[in-house]
């Protein structure tokens, strides 16, 4: 049985100013998922990333997701569909945004 909840490094401007570099947030494997929900996932033409983006719309028995950085995302106008494999449910790093991120050990993510 695979634990319900992983944590996930962000790495990368894309979803600035929701997210950024360095933060850590936690990950809930499975669920429903809705438009505007931040989610965990891999881009059909592209299964070796895995992405923290912003779901926009379901599409073709995937989702399409976006960054919320126009100026600095590669999303699904550059890869197409992803397969969602969970929804971001807390940003528990840094604990107050700040200038620096600090370190630490979950899994990373480019977003």
């Amino acid at each position: 049985m695979r634990w319900p909840f992983l944590r996930v490094l962000v790495a990368g401007p894309s979803m600035v100013p929701t997210l950024r570099s360095g933060d850590a947030v936690v990950v809930r494997r499975g669920g429903r998922v809705r438009p505007g929900d931040l989610v965990m996932g891999r881009f059909r033409e592209a299964p070796d990333r895995l992405v923290v983006k912003r779901a926009v719309r379901p599409h073709d028995g995937g989702w399409w997701v976006e960054g919320d950085n126009p100026y600095g995302t590669d999303d699904s106008r550059r890869y197409g569909v992803a397969d969602v494999e969970g929804r971001v449910v807390w940003r528990y790093w840094p604990l107050r945004r700040s200038a620096s991120a600090g370190s630490g050990s979950p899994r990373s993510s480019s977003a």
